[in-house]
């Protein structure tokens, strides 16, 4: 139900985008991406992504909240802390973050991204 300033969280009908990381980025696995994109607007988006296993390297330039519904994750920041992120964990990325992600078992989050 999306009403004009009220969106639920639910990809019910929604065409899933397929994606994977760049070839660039892989490090190892073979992850596929899906999202399901709930909104897309004034530099926010929202919506519930899933992968597969595999690890790639991210940089963040925006701020992302996640709630991890299911699966297991390890983020880890280069030079610094490793994070194991499991179903029901959420945390946030700030602007600047450079590192891994690496997903051990299927993941499957709710994430609010701004630019």
């Amino acid at each position: 139900m999306t009403e004009a300033n009220f969106l639920t969280v639910d990809i019910t009908g929604i065409e899933p985008e397929h994606d994977a990381p760049p070839a660039a980025n892989l490090i190892s696995g073979d992850p596929k991406f899906t999202n399901w994109s709930l909104e897309e607007r004034d530099g926010l988006y929202a919506g519930v992504w899933q992968s597969t296993p595999g690890k790639w390297r991210i940089a963040y330039e925006e701020w992302e909240f996640v709630h991890q519904l299911s699966g297991i994750s390890i983020i880890t920041e280069d030079g610094g802390n490793a994070y194991t992120i499991k179903g029901g964990e959420s945390f946030v990325i700030r602007p600047g973050f450079k590192g891994t992600w690496e997903v051990v078992e299927t993941i499957r989050k709710q994430y609010v991204i701004k630019v």
